[in-house]
């Protein structure tokens, strides 16, 4: 049978054995309101088909799972989102008899499969790595790089903007399962990703067996991007040095609207200030990130960019009007502590919001802000997640020296 010839490196080989397939199905988390998907691992002679959308599995016994056609459907995107799932390519494993049940190989691989989506909210920050690349590294990690990551609902922009991290998780080339006519043979393979919280990961004996934290994440990532700022800078460790507080500028909602005023005054404070708004370009914003020793930011995606951080770095979340703490949290204040960071968050007032010029007193969006969360998402899109804020200088001078405080050893 041909062997596989990779630009970067051949995963090709002959050894197949029989096998089953399991799957992970327990998405029910208490503390956390998004469904996780279904995962499933196979192992044995695998015949992935990329044109037919699917995974043939020898299984000669016929169980593991599979409906009354012998066949496990599943969209292996890494959140369980209704809206979003009918978009995301349907992957279905098929159970048959024998070999010859199933198509021929024309492609050998002696790596295991990776089979998932990047469907979704992709091109979002937050989401990029919520959704893939930490579900990626959950499920990939202890392979030290020899897998092989095929990626359905492909979108070369996207490859190509985190090629650096695919590249450090796999010695092969990923390959496109929506273009691609091959019967790719494995001994094993995933059917999803494994996934925990936002930003967040906690040991779990089947999507996290390896204790895995986001400390080792961003390790990862200093590794892929070339960081080379492991330890944030100690105040008072160097005569006359200035800690570097980066702001990271909005220009859609949740701007930060006196950014300069904020800007000036940090820097009247002693930190050498950068303003800057995260691009496409990943490894040269993940740089300057890292060469900063304190993130400001509104509460967003721009947040995100705390995986870059030196380790004791601090991370100063502005948060907007409207009930946010528990989002605050979640999205990046615990994450931020998981990471070794220091954490301060700072409480936007009725008088520091856009929504003052845009709703009466009066209003849910003021009277009770909590009744909009239980509207879900959309509700909270049109209104609070709208807001532009304007800082109350005397009133936010405080957190800025705790930022600066925070950075004592």
């Amino acid at each position: 049978m041909p062997s596989e010839e990779g630009k970067r490196k051949s995963s090709s080989s002959s050894n197949v054995t029989a096998g089953p397939m399991s799957c992970d199905e327990n998405g029910v988390d208490e503390g956390f309101p998004y469904a996780r998907p279904a995962v499933c691992e196979l192992s044995g002679d695998i015949r992935v088909s990329p044109s037919q959308k699917t995974m043939y599995l020898v299984n000669p016994s016929g169980g593991g799972g599979f409906d009354e056609k012998g066949e496990k459907r599943l969209r292996p995107y890494a959140r369980n989102d209704e809206f979003l799932l009918p978009a995301v390519v349907e992957v279905t494993v098929k159970s048959v008899a024998s070999p010859e049940a199933a198509p021929q190989c024309t492609k050998q691989h002696r790596v295991p499969a990776v089979v998932f989506s990047v469907a979704g909210y992709t091109d979002n920050f937050f989401h990029d790595n919520t959704d893939v690349l930490i579900p990626l590294f959950l499920t990939t990690a202890h392979l030290k790089g020899e897998v092989q990551l095929l990626i359905t609902n492909y979108k070369p922009w996207w490859v190509q903007k985190y090629t650096p991290v695919l590249h450090k998780l796999s010695n092969y080339d990923v390959i496109n399962f929506d273009d691609d006519a091959d019967v790719h043979c494995f001994s094993r393979g995933y059917l999803g990703l494994y996934r925990d919280r936002d930003l967040i990961i906690a040991p779990h004996p089947t999507r996290n067996p390896r204790n895995y934290t986001m400390v080792d994440y961003t390790r990862f990532l200093r590794a892929a991007y070339g960081l080379r700022r492991d330890q944030s800078a100690v105040l008072g460790a160097e005569p006359g040095m200035q800690p570097r507080m980066l702001i990271i500028s909005r220009n859609g909602t949740r701007k930060l609207l006196n950014q300069d005023e904020v800007a000036t005054t940090a820097s009247e404070l002693g930190f050498n200030v950068t303003v800057a708004e995260a691009g496409d370009d990943v490894p040269a914003f993940a740089a300057l990130v890292n060469s900063a020793d304190v993130l400001l930011a509104v509460h967003g995606a721009g947040l995100t960019n705390q995986i870059f951080l030196p380790t004791n770095g601090v991370v100063l979340q502005i948060v907007p009007w409207g009930n946010m703490d528990w989002m605050a949290t979640n999205f990046y204040g615990q994450p931020a502590r998981d990471m070794q960071l220091r954490y301060v968050e700072y409480y936007v007032d009725e008088e520091e919001t856009s929504l003052k010029d845009k709703y009466p007193r009066d209003h849910v969006v003021f009277k009770d802000p909590k009744a909009l969360h239980t509207q879900g998402w959309q509700a909270l899109a049109g209104t609070i997640m709208k807001q532009d804020v304007k800082l109350n200088i005397t009133r936010f001078q405080p957190f800025l020296l705790q930022a600066m405080d925070e950075l004592q050893e």
